[in-house]
């Protein structure tokens, strides 16, 4: 998913150069193209609205597997972080839906703008894909789970306990880069977005 994203930013980066090519540009301006182009511009708030919420929400699902990982360290009952960490996801998993709803568009002839719609379904498609990143959630229910037993348990021995608990660190670091990556990722196509989306602004402006 990670690669997607980044040669999805090479996508748009790709458009960008096609729409500031002298020819594309006087092109674009005509006034059929123009209406394309304006039509698309407004789409691509969408994407950046998508992009936007998606960042927000790796940034506090890490937040919640850090703390998460402090607890098991302590030898806490993380119960509370899980149920944390569970509401974000579904939070996140809400916010996409709401955001994701208005995407659709009428046949189109321009090239520059064909190329940009298909662009934009894509990444509709594969940011729909990041967010089933969030089942993730079901192995920290697992965690929770190991917890439970770890402390209804006191005789098992200590050298069995310090395993379980760095087997469950490690897979909570996991979990911490995985966001982490698509973090980054989800950052570097917003830019892109950004850039071709301005590349267009001033080519209706020139």
């Amino acid at each position: 998913m990670c690669d997607g994203l980044r040669k999805l930013g090479d996508i748009y980066n790709c458009i960008e150069e096609l729409i500031c090519t002298p020819g594309n540009q006087v092109s674009l301006c005509q006034k059929l193209q123009r209406k394309l182009v304006e039509e698309e511009l407004g789409r691509s708030l969408v994407l950046l609205d998508l992009c936007n919420t998606m960042q927000e929400s790796f940034i506090e699902l890490r937040m919640s597997v850090r703390e998460l990982t402090l607890a098991i360290k302590r030898g806490e009952d993380a119960s509370v972080q899980v149920k944390a960490y569970i509401r974000l996801t579904k939070k996140a998993h809400k916010q996409f839906k709401k955001v994701s709803k208005k995407t659709t568009s009428d046949k189109i002839d321009c090239r520059v703008v064909k190329l940009l719609a298909e662009a934009r379904e894509i990444t509709i498609s594969l940011l729909e894909s990041v967010r089933y990143m969030y089942i993730a959630r079901l192995r920290l229910k697992s965690t929770s789970c190991l917890l439970s037993k770890r402390i209804a348990t006191p005789k098992r021995s200590l050298v069995s306990k310090k395993s379980k608990v760095m087997c469950e660190e490690e897979q909570l670091q996991e979990l911490e880069l995985t966001f982490k990556d698509l973090e980054s990722g989800v950052e570097l196509l917003f830019r892109r977005l950004i850039q071709s989306r301005v590349s267009l602004l001033n080519t209706l402006s020139s």
